[in-house]
């Protein structure tokens, strides 16, 4: 069985750490350990993030994200309307970055790679990006009933 649940939310300081949690929250009944959850965390953290950065250039503009549950694995999606990647490998690449005069480290993907079993982009110019990310948790303790 699968169950799921999906938000809306515009660009903005503040949204990417309410992604992160809520996403986080869903995975909690799965009991995962404080390490997979860190790591669950930061994935969706540096998606959204690479939403609210690149996309659409410090313009707001409307995130989606849904996380669906199905057995032990959690995957989220998180879509932008934004400009869209011209180049999905070189984007990839670790400390690759449009942005350095933001200080940015360019490692967001390469985080996301890290901590997910799957991550897959598509994305083109002007029509904005999709990131899908998978996650098996291990099977370490029994699922938390959540009321």
């Amino acid at each position: 069985m699968e169950t799921k649940f999906s938000m809306k939310f515009e660009s903005i300081p503040g949204c990417e750490g309410f992604a992160r949690v809520t996403a986080a929250a869903f995975a909690a009944r799965l009991n995962p350990t404080v390490e997979e959850m860190e790591e669950f965390k930061t994935a969706v953290s540096e998606a959204v993030t690479n939403c609210m950065i690149h996309a659409y250039d410090g313009r707001e503009g409307p995130v989606s994200m849904e996380v669906s549950l199905r057995g032990r694995t959690v995957t989220v999606k998180i879509e932008d309307e934004g400009r869209g990647i011209e180049d999905i490998d070189k984007a990839m690449q670790a400390c690759y970055t449009t942005k350095p005069e933001l200080e940015r480290s360019g490692m967001g993907f390469t985080f996301m790679q890290l901590f997910m079993d799957d991550v897959f982009v598509k994305s083109s110019p002007a029509d904005g990006t999709e990131v899908i990310m998978t996650r098996r948790f291990a099977d370490s303790k029994a699922p938390v009933s959540v009321h």
